[in-house]
């Protein structure tokens, strides 16, 4: 495994332990601030791992591809990114 994708489990992880802790904090009824706060504090740790993702991508396969002789593996490889990029802003 990577560097880049070593560093983007650990996002992942982090992700899940506040995931984690937002539920008990739900279960335990706390003050909705601060589960927002946790809530935020995960999205940003998934936002930051989807980056990271995205960037290894463009700079490995992406890359390859773009570099193949086939048009079709390059727009296969453009509607890919393009699909990606679509869901990230919805």
């Amino acid at each position: 495994m990577t560097m880049e994708k070593q560093k983007t489990l650990i996002n992942f992880r982090k992700a899940l332990g506040t995931v984690q802790k937002i539920i008990k904090m739900t279960e335990e009824n706390q003050y909705c601030i601060n589960i927002m706060q946790q809530n935020l504090a995960a999205i940003g740790l998934l936002k930051s791992a989807h980056q990271a993702l995205l960037e290894n991508h463009l700079k490995t396969c992406f890359k390859n591809k773009m570099n193949s002789k086939s048009n079709k593996q390059q727009d296969v490889a453009i509607d890919e990114v393009l699909k990606v990029s679509k869901l990230s802003n919805k």
